[in-house]
């Protein structure tokens, strides 16, 4: 008896050791995180970096038992399968979540740009995705609507259209284009397929000790928790009058890009106050590219991950993985351990450069970090707006 019972305590110890959700946006004791960026649109290079990394197996299959896989956004636009990847990366989260752990799918500013009507880098194919036999009829429709409108409340307007209005309007709505239209836009639908799929998804989570986060968040938002944060954007997305507008602004989490040392760059003693206000060691961001490899910033209390997967980024293969605490940067050649500290990247960047000899970009970045480290300046600009402790910093964001 005494043996069963000690059994018993082992399996229950066993159990509560494992990974432990502490709520809607946080948790704890995951054994292995893989973490990827941006895909905008591209089906190939976002599973062959799956299957690299020992997500999914030959059939696109989850193979990665207890692990938690996090994908950062903007797997919209620039590419044609944003249909394709969306609807792929549900179904692994069903896989996943069977087998004992989860996929993160956050909100990037591209989904938002969707949402919003902001079509500019939507490609032909992201429309095609949507095409069915009664495409040509759905479009006929809608601009048979369309004219009867001009006519009724813009007559002006309507007297004034151009010979081939038709074929110009047309070449703007092509087939797909009320389709797509109904899966993103809350004004055409609030069932629409891709919608959902938004608002089903955090703008941040928190595994262990690092923060998810598309852009990065700013001292204008880091007083809110994760939670509020993805409150926010939804409300704003779904033309809340309620909500902040702000919050899909530049300084806003899915636009925010202060975080990679853009001007103005987040200053050090801010990055560490929003570190702390989360009591998080990393953030790990996507939405700016790095060109081809995982970039620690701040000791690796901000690590980029946007490598550029899509081709027209450069097609590159690339993630962060967390195995026992550790922080590496995953590539099809091998591993490497993450540097923690900003003056062992130069060793850490010449060992990407040997697995990329042809990489450009790894040498325009390695002429830049050299001439850093010569000048001794920080990885930053200076601390001068970083007054009060760090408490008060993000206490005192609106």
């Amino acid at each position: 008896m005494r043996y069963l019972l000690l059994i018993l305590v082992l399996v229950l110890q066993t159990v509560a050791a494992g990974p432990q959700q502490v709520d809607a946006h946080r948790w704890e004791g995951v054994e292995r995180i893989i973490a990827i960026g941006d895909v905008h649109g591209d089906y190939d290079h976002y599973i062959k970096t799956l299957r690299t990394a020992g997500m999914v197996n030959r059939r696109g299959r989850w193979s990665a038992g207890t692990a938690h896989l996090v994908q950062t956004g903007d797997i919209a636009d620039r590419g044609p399968d944003t249909l394709k990847i969306i609807r792929h990366l549900s179904g692994l989260a069903d896989q996943a979540r069977r087998a004992g752990g989860r996929v993160h799918h956050l909100i990037g500013n591209h989904e938002a740009m969707n949402v919003s009507g902001d079509l500019r880098f939507v490609t032909p194919g992201e429309y095609e995705a949507f095409v069915t036999r009664d495409s040509r009829r759905v479009r006929d429709r809608y601009f048979d609507a369309v004219i009867e409108y001009l006519r009724d409340e813009e007559p002006e307007r309507y007297a004034g259209l151009a010979d081939d209005f038709a074929e110009q309007w047309q070449q703007a709505h092509p087939l797909g284009w009320v389709e797509h239209r109904l899966a993103w836009d809350p004004r055409w639908s609030l069932d629409g397929e891709l919608l959902r799929w938004v608002l089903s998804s955090p703008v941040a989570v928190q595994l262990d000790d690092l923060v998810f986060v598309h852009g990065g968040i700013s001292a204008d938002y880091c007083r809110h928790d994760l939670a509020s944060l993805t409150r926010m954007v939804h409300q704003a997305l779904q033309l809340d009058p309620a909500a902040d507008p702000d919050v899909l602004d530049e300084t806003g989490p899915l636009w925010y890009r202060g975080l990679t040392g853009m001007p103005p760059a987040t200053p050090s003693a801010v990055v560490n106050a929003i570190l702390e206000r989360y009591e998080a060691r990393h953030i790990v961001i996507g939405h700016t590219p790095t060109n081809g490899i995982v970039w620690p910033r701040h000791h690796a209390g901000i690590i980029m991950i946007d490598v550029g997967m899509a081709p027209y980024y450069g097609g590159h293969v690339a993630w962060l993985e967390v195995r026992e605490g550790k922080l590496f940067a995953g590539y099809p050649d091998g591993m490497i351990e993450l540097p923690g500290r900003d003056d062992e990247r130069p060793a850490y960047l010449k060992r990407v450069m040997e697995m990329q000899p042809d990489n450009a970009h790894l040498l325009e970045r390695q002429e830049r970090l050299r001439q850093r480290l010569q000048s001794a300046a920080p990885d930053d600009e200076p601390e001068d707006g970083a007054a009060g402790s760090r408490g008060a910093i993000c206490d005192s964001a609106r």
